[in-house]
């Protein structure tokens, strides 16, 4: 009877914890370049009973055999990296990629890491920043005399100053892609970074080898589809309670034994 109480206590800790990826998912729904995440499942071991293909006579042998299992488990949560929906914002430093890559950022410490969020700024000295300050890889500088800056899909940054009539560019955004982006470690303010599991980064230009395009005055919205966690949630919810109905038979069987009376 033991068995059955942790093995639905098991059921109801994967269903907490996926009601907790869920409620992340629902909290970064307009978290621009938010990629949203999801809880994968297991079945814990079996306890073998009778074994399946054992004798039952000299000439036959038993069909199936008898295992018992003994709950589930969390086998991982991972990234789902499909495009979120692009909106205009008419902002000149808001960037969306359209398809694979992501943009590269220094961080203070010198490396590197990747973000989907092209909601970008300038700092004191004209570098294109992240909304923490942490300038784009390779590094592009507006000058101070600007008064349009154009980024083209390539990634090529071209700016109008002040007396001239023709368009100047100060470098070009660089995409990174990786063999297995799922395998990126979040690490908050929109940000990954590279692990064993994501390969390392390989850099190229916006549009080729299979790199998405750069759109300016664009941002890429989060993936959340806020129906589908609603329904996730209620199913999870539904089978935290079932798992709970499960703890209180089983509770109520062993009360029923202690109960007996000779």
């Amino acid at each position: 009877m033991l068995r059955a109480l942790w093995t639905a206590a098991s059921g109801m800790q994967t269903q907490q914890l996926n009601i907790d990826v869920i409620a992340n998912n629902l909290a970064n729904v307009n978290t621009a370049g938010f990629k949203k995440s999801r809880a994968d499942f297991q079945d814990l071991m079996y306890q073998n009973l009778k074994s399946t293909g054992s004798p039952s006579t000299n000439s036959t042998q038993i069909p199936s055999g008898i295992q018992i299992g003994l709950g589930a488990k969390t086998a991982a949560v991972t990234k789902v990296f499909t495009p979120g929906n692009i909106t205009q914002s008419g902002n000149d430093l808001d960037l969306a990629i359209e398809g694979d890559g992501f943009f590269q950022v220094q961080l203070p410490d010198g490396s590197t890491s990747y973000t989907r969020a092209g909601a970008f700024k300038k700092d004191n000295q004209g570098r294109i920043v992240t909304s923490d300050g942490y300038p784009l890889i390779p590094e592009i500088v507006i000058p101070n005399n600007a008064s349009k800056v154009t980024i083209g899909n390539d990634g090529t940054v071209s700016v109008l100053q002040a007396g001239q009539n023709t368009p100047t560019s100060v470098g070009t955004i660089q995409l990174a892609n990786f063999s297995n982006p799922t395998g990126l470690s979040s690490m908050g303010h929109n940000l990954y970074v590279p692990s064993d599991s994501s390969g390392t980064a390989t850099t190229g230009t916006a549009g080729q080898n299979g790199f998405g395009t750069i759109d300016q005055g664009c941002l890429e919205m989060s993936n959340v589809s806020v129906m589908e966690e609603m329904v996730s949630m209620i199913m999870s919810q539904r089978a935290y309670e079932t798992n709970s109905k499960a703890v209180q038979a089983a509770d109520e069987m062993l009360q029923q034994a202690n109960n007996l009376r000779r």
